[in-house]
C-alpha cells in the first residue's frame, strides 16, 4: 500500500464523521425540498467560475467540430468550481461550450454540495441540462462527472428522460456499483444508530453504500440504456470508490479505461484524478470526440 493512501482512508472517514456531525438530521425534510430546486450557485460561486476560466457562458453556440455542450456534474462534498478549476479550461481551451452545475445542496451547508437525495439531484441535473440545450440551441449535450457526478446521471438517463438529451456520459472514478470506502462501511453495524444517522442526516453518503436500495434501483436490469455512449476512467490507486473495479460498466457502447494502462507511472487517487490529472483530461477529451482521438500516454500531462 502506498504511504499517502494509509493517511487518505482515516481522512476519508473523517470526512464522512463532519458530515454527519455538521448537518442535523431535522433539517432532511427542507433538504429534500432545497434540493429539488435547480440552482446555479451562489453569486460568490458565479464569480468564482469568471476567475477560473470563464465557462457557464450562455451566448456559447457549439461548433460543428464539438456540436454538443458539456456538462460537468461535481462529486461528493465538491461544488460547480472547485472541481472544475483544471478540466473547464482544459475543454474551453479546446473548443468546447462548457458548463457546470451546483447540486444536492443541504441547508447550512455552503460550498460542499451532492450531499442530498441522490434522485433529486438528478431532478436538478435534469432541469440543468433543458436550461444548457435552451441557451445554445444543442439537440444534445455530453456529462463529464467526478465521483458521484460520474454516477447520479445514470438515474437521470434511466428514470427521467434524459437518454434522449445526452450524447456521452464519462464518469470519471464514479461510484456506479456503490463503495465499501476501503472497508470502512463495513464498521456501520457495529455502531448502533449510524446508518440511521448517516441516511438522515446526508442521504447521498448513505445512498453510495455498496447494497444500498438506491444502488440496487439503479443497477437493475442493465447499467446503461440505449442511445447513449459511456466511458468511465478509473485509478487503481483509489480509497474512496472501492474495490475500483466496480466503478467499470458493462453494456453496449461502454469503453472502460483504467488510467494506469495508459501510464502506468501514474499515482493519481480519487480526487486527484477527476481534479488535476492531464492524462486523465486527455482520455476525457478523446471520449467526447472519439472520431479525432489521439493515443493516450505519459507523455500527453503535456499537451
Amino acid at each position: 500500500m502506498l504511504p499517502w493512501k494509509r493517511v487518505l482512508r482515516p481522512l476519508a472517514a473523517l470526512l464522512l464523521t463532519a458530515a454527519v456531525a455538521v448537518v442535523p438530521a431535522a433539517t432532511t425534510a427542507q433538504a429534500a425540498e432545497t434540493a429539488a430546486a435547480p440552482s446555479s450557485g451562489s453569486p460568490l460561486l458565479e464569480r468564482s467560475r469568471e476567475l477560473g476560466g470563464g465557462w457557464n457562458d450562455y451566448n456559447c453556440k457549439p461548433s460543428a467540430a464539438h456540436p454538443h455542450p458539456v456538462v460537468l456534474v461535481h462529486g461528493t462534498f465538491a461544488n460547480s468550481v472547485d472541481n472544475w478549476l483544471g478540466l473547464a479550461p482544459y475543454l474551453k481551451d479546446r473548443g468546447y461550450c462548457v458548463f457546470s452545475l451546483d447540486y444536492g445542496q443541504l441547508p447550512g451547508v455552503p460550498f460542499f454540495h451532492a450531499l442530498g437525495p441522490i434522485d433529486k439531484s438528478a431532478e436538478q441535473l435534469s432541469a440543468y441540462v433543458d436550461k444548457v440545450l435552451a441557451a445554445t440551441g444543442a439537440a444534445e449535450a455530453d456529462l463529464v462527472g467526478h465521483s458521484q457526478g460520474g454516477m447520479m446521471p445514470r438515474y437521470y438517463l434511466k428514470f427521467l428522460g434524459g437518454a434522449g438529451k445526452v450524447n456521452a456520459l464519462v464518469g470519471i472514478a464514479p461510484n456506479n456499483h456503490g463503495t465499501t470506502l476501503s472497508g470502512l462501511t463495513n464498521l456501520l453495524p457495529y455502531f448502533p444508530g449510524a446508518e440511521d444517522l448517516l441516511s438522515a442526516a446526508t442521504p447521498a453518503l448513505a445512498q453510495q453504500v455498496v447494497g444500498s436500495d438506491f444502488m440496487t434501483k439503479l443497477n437493475a436490469g442493465g447499467d446503461t440504456v440505449p442511445g447513449v455512449r459511456y466511458t468511465v476512467i478509473a485509478t487503481k490507486y483509489d480509497e474512496v470508490v472501492t474495490p475500483w473495479r466496480t466503478q467499470f460498466l458493462t453494456g453496449p457502447d461502454v469503453k472502460n479505461v483504467l488510467i494506469q494502462d495508459l501510464c502506468a507511472v501514474d499515482i493519481s487517487e480519487h480526487a486527484l484524478i477527476g481534479i488535476t490529472d492531464r492524462i486523465a483530461f486527455h482520455e476525457v477529451a478523446n471520449a467526447l470526440d472519439p472520431a479525432h482521438a489521439r493515443p493516450t500516454t505519459c507523455a500527453s500531462v503535456f499537451s
